[in-house]
């Protein structure tokens, strides 16, 4: 039996709807996607940096005290304390290539 594109339209469910329009394309526009991608990436960038300042609250805290034992840990204590800025560029980086 063929039902007419009329009928199914009608008969489609209030979630089937919601997810697509009438049309058969996405319920939400390019414009608006473009704007949930830019606030996910800002989302991605902030919670990378927030978990970098947690690690290197540790680090920097065991990195001086290591130096006032030990001049020569400077070097070491300065790589340490650096590194996990490096996943903060690595995520903007990533955002700027796939946005």
């Amino acid at each position: 039996m063929i039902v007419p594109a009329f009928e199914r339209e009608t008969a489609m469910s209030a979630t089937t709807s919601a997810v697509m329009l009438q049309t058969g394309g996405p319920a939400i526009s390019a414009e608006a996607a473009s704007y949930l991608a830019g606030g996910l990436a800002a989302l991605a960038v902030g919670l990378a940096a927030l978990g970098s300042g947690f690690a290197e609250r540790g680090i920097g805290a065991a990195a001086v005290g290591a130096i006032a034992e030990d001049p020569d840990m400077f070097g070491r204590g300065l790589i340490l304390t650096v590194l996990p800025e490096t996943l903060v560029i690595l995520t903007l980086v990533t955002v700027f290539v796939v946005t």
